[in-house]
């Protein structure tokens, strides 16, 4: 049956293709055997899982693929050392696997003795602790961003408070040199007017009665 698949990859694809090109890396063998066991697992073609692979997986487990390596390593030299040393891989795959860059990175995280003691249960368990770490980020990435926003808007705010407190401030400035102006107007007026009021008055008349008294004449009298 051909195999025609075209539907998004899910989480769970992704994590069986890497598993499955991990332990293939670790078994000595090649990734191009690792894409057509996906393939036929998923009914997706072994090109669909390569280029899947090398566009959105591998650069995820670049610690993974070095310790897979490792662990290679320690394969042939204990095969080696047993007498049972494994025949090379084909010529295409080992120019393949030179291509394959070497990370000094190792998986500090995955408690072992060493590279024999790894099982792919801690492999999938430091894996889903690596996408943890990564959602763990873009949630603090997210959160740092949301502040920032929350930030710049409150400092606007800020902004427009104090432009509107210095208006304010110049207004009650203005407001009071008015007053002052307008109360020095009034006590003008009202010296003005108790001058008047005073160049109007008729000085007291007095005349002394037949006893030799004074007595204050109304005014207007003669």
């Amino acid at each position: 049956m051909a195999k025609v698949r075209q539907d998004a990859w899910s989480h769970e694809d992704d994590l069986l293709l890497a598993e499955t090109v991990l332990r293939h890396i670790r078994e000595g063998s090649t990734q191009l055997n690792a894409f057509e066991e996906v393939g036929d697992k998923l009914n997706r073609t072994s090109a669909a899982c390569g280029f899947r692979w090398n566009a959105e997986i591998r650069n995820k487990y670049v610690n993974a693929i070095d310790l897979a390596k490792r662990q290679r390593k320690e394969k042939k030299r204990a095969m080696a050392k047993a007498g049972k040393v494994e025949h090379k891989p084909t010529i295409v795959a080992s120019t393949r696997q030179k291509q394959e860059p070497e990370h000094n990175q190792t998986f500090t995280d995955i408690p072992m003795n060493s590279a024999s003691d790894l099982t792919m249960d801690k492999v999938i368990q430091f894996l889903r602790g690596l996408e943890k770490k990564s959602l763990d980020s873009n949630q603090s990435k997210a959160s740092l961003e949301q502040v920032q926003k929350e930030k710049e808007a409150l400092q606007k705010q800020v902004d427009t408070l104090n432009r509107e407190l210095q208006q304010t401030k110049t207004q009650l400035t203005t407001m009071q040199e008015d007053y002052q102006a307008f109360i020095q107007i009034m006590d003008r007026a009202r010296k003005m007017t108790v001058l008047e009021d005073q160049g109007t008055l008729t000085a007291p008349a007095f005349r002394m009665d037949k006893n030799g008294n004074l007595q204050q004449l109304a005014q207007g009298s003669n």
